[in-house]
């Protein structure tokens, strides 16, 4: 008999996981607690580790038709405005790791995530919240909206502040970084000429940096600024709160004339607080028994990688594998491998990002390092082989 999947999420991990598992043969519910499928934020950067995936699940045509290409990764001082190391992405990385370097709006990522899992057949219910979950040996109950639901399997894709990640975990919330991340994102043909950019442009400064590339087909700039501030008001678990042109040139300090400009040129900053995990120290962190965390329930990540979204898809393309088939009996046996398979890469992906925290908000002596091994090897240390290689 086919296994009957629960997943508790609909943003990006959760329908990746849906589809991966519906396309291994199960049956598969996905439980949203928001009463629509939606997504805040704008932009993720997908590298060849993630769009190797969406290819080998039949998105490639539908995700070039709304993501970017962008042709170069260019890394520039933010006090001067120079650029100290560039690396060429497009047919490079085509060429380099078989699958493209991309851009997208978050929303449209979804988007076709979820319209894939529809045709899949996958079943979807809104204002659907999992608060609580039981392994009873044979099968696993969840409560979700009042109701009590049985299945061979929950997925808990619920994000970084996880109701059911103690259950599999047993640990306490989410660490607060101290580090501040602004949004915005504007139409390129709204901004004035030295602002459009087809590439993806990042600035680095003391305790600080800024992140631009264009999404929806290369019609919009999303820029995203990550500052370290103790800024009062910012709400933990909202991830789409009011921002300031003016909090973020305050937070920023000086900076050159060109990034301030572009500060100054896009509407509507939204921010939220960024949290993460330590890195997941064992399977037994990531599956219990009939329970499996998958993305941000499982390893939380500062985005000083580009890999929150990678990591997602990736943990559901291996669910997927180790579900192939269907097999209910054989569930338990199927996450732990999952969990085996996936637990010391999402470590190592993790510790990453938090020395790319240090090293890209570095100031003195640090800096000064950074900007010369930036210039001297450039290519050689932005390129990540052991990342989208895999």
């Amino acid at each position: 008999m086919a296994a009957e999947i629960l997943i508790a999420g609909g943003g990006i991990g959760g329908l990746a996981a849906a589809l991966a598992c519906a396309r291994a043969q199960c049956r598969v519910r996905v439980l949203e607690q928001a009463a629509a499928f939606s997504e805040v934020g704008a932009g993720i950067q997908l590298g060849p580790n993630a769009t190797r995936l969406l290819w080998r699940w039949g998105l490639e045509r539908d995700t070039l038709r709304v993501a970017a290409a962008p042709a170069q990764l260019r890394v520039r001082s933010a006090a001067s405005g120079e650029e100290v190391a560039s690396m060429a992405l497009g047919d490079e990385f085509l060429r380099r790791y078989g699958s493209p370097y991309l851009t997208i709006h978050r929303a449209d990522l979804q988007d076709l995530l979820l319209r894939a899992a529809q045709q899949a057949e996958v079943g979807l219910e809104l204002n659907a919240r999992v608060s609580r979950a039981e392994d009873r040996g044979e099968s696993i109950a969840a409560l979700a909206g009042g109701r009590e639901l049985s299945a061979d399997a929950l997925v808990a894709a619920d994000g970084v502040w996880s109701r059911l990640r103690a259950q599999v975990a047993g640990d306490a919330a989410a660490r607060a970084t101290g580090h501040l991340a602004y949004r915005a994102l504007a139409p390129l043909a709204s901004l004035p000429q030295q602002l459009r950019t087809a590439d993806v442009t990042v600035w680095l400064g003391p305790r600080m940096h800024v992140v631009c590339y264009p999404v929806r087909g290369g019609e919009f700039l999303n820029v995203v600024a990550i500052v370290e501030s103790s800024l009062r008001g910012a709400l933990p678990q909202d991830w789409d709160q009011r921002g300031t042109a003016a909090d973020l040139r305050q937070a920023m300090g000086p900076v050159d004339a060109v990034l301030q400009a572009l500060i100054e040129a896009l509407p509507g900053w939204r921010l939220w607080a960024l949290h993460d995990r330590d890195p997941v120290a064992s399977a037994r962190e990531m599956a219990r028994g009939r329970i499996a965390l998958l993305g941000d329930a499982a390893h939380p990540m500062l985005p000083y990688l580009a890999q929150g979204a990678g990591m997602a898809i990736e943990d559901a393309a291996e669910l997927g594998g180790q579900l192939q088939g269907g097999d209910a009996r054989a569930i338990p046996a199927a996450l732990q491998r999952y969990a085996d398979s996936r637990w010391k890469r999402c470590a190592r992906v993790q510790a990453h990002a938090r020395r790319n925290a240090f090293i890209f908000h570095a100031g003195g002596l640090v800096q000064w390092g950074r900007d010369l091994s930036l210039r001297l090897l450039g290519e050689r240390l932005l390129d990540q082989p052991w990342l989208y290689g895999r």
